[in-house]
């Protein structure tokens, strides 16, 4: 992994160490500066997470990506760096019924410094992570965003997030770690399989020091201290291409389908 390039990316400037404080400025400026989208999947590109396709998509190629390849490529700066992790796997909750089961399909980081754990997420949408949480279930955690808040349910623990009064749970996950085999197969998953919103809805997040902008369908909405400023429909392509560009900074990828998708998703209806 070649830090360097990533360090530009992202707008780091200092002496990279092992420790809490290195660890809380790259998470605040990662997601800040990576956004979170899904234009690979929808446009039938594949999403590969060796080093060198991570680097070529989100370093060289101003993308973004989702959680594969962003927390991927957040453990192996954070390993180059000298800390200690273990990879897990968690269940999405956010926007199901709790009632059905998902399958495993989201990645996060348990990252060891100064003799303490911190759960780390780089990757999830537009409540994306922007500083590691102390694993200390219970507790009230503030970040340079929200609120958060990990609860532990037997050997399982949750993850929930608070918009303004209301608390709104993200995902669920035990310590099982995982290896990249694991992923490769999770992230078979959420490419291919029918079922898969990755497939078929636009998806992209992006939080900076005034809040959160994030975009799902055609509909966007705008967080100040988690609180929604403004919700509204992009009813055009031009300007979806001008806010993927513009307000989520990201280097729209030249392929002969883009204009197409951006037309489609402007015509339907909110998800």
């Amino acid at each position: 992994m070649k830090l360097e390039p990533y360090f530009a990316r992202i707008g780091f400037h200092g002496n990279p160490r092992p420790d809490l404080d290195t660890l809380k400025q790259l998470h605040l400026l990662h997601p800040c500066a990576i956004p979170f989208e899904n234009l690979s999947t929808l446009l039938g590109e594949p999403v590969l997470l060796e080093t060198a396709a991570l680097e070529e998509k989100l370093i060289r190629g101003q993308r973004g990506g989702y959680c594969f390849e962003q927390n991927t490529l957040f453990q192996q700066v954070l390993e180059a760096i000298g800390f200690d992790l273990t990879p897990l796997a968690a269940r999405v909750v956010w926007n199901q019924d709790k009632g059905r089961p998902n399958p495993r399909t989201h990645m996060v980081l348990l990252v060891e410094t100064g003799g303490n754990q911190f759960l780390c997420d780089v990757g999830f949408g537009g409540a994306t992570l922007t500083g590691p949480l102390a694993f200390e279930p219970g507790m009230l955690q503030t970040t340079p965003h929200e609120p958060y808040q990990i609860e532990a349910i037997g050997s399982e623990f949750t993850l929930k997030v608070r918009f303004g009064d209301t608390w709104r749970y993200a995902y669920e996950f035990d310590l099982q770690p995982q290896r990249p085999i694991d992923y490769e197969a999770m992230n078979h998953y959420v490419q291919t399989h029918p079922g898969s919103h990755f497939r078929s809805v636009l998806m992209v997040g992006r939080p900076d020091t005034a809040g959160r902008l994030a975009l799902g369908g055609n509909e966007l909405t705008r967080y100040q201290e988690g609180l929604v400023i403004e919700r509204r429909q992009v009813d055009s392509a031009a300007e979806l291409a001008s806010l993927l560009t513009n307000e989520f900074q990201i280097g729209l990828p030249d392929h002969h389908d883009l204009d197409s998708l951006l037309e489609r998703v402007a015509d339907t209806s909110p998800q």
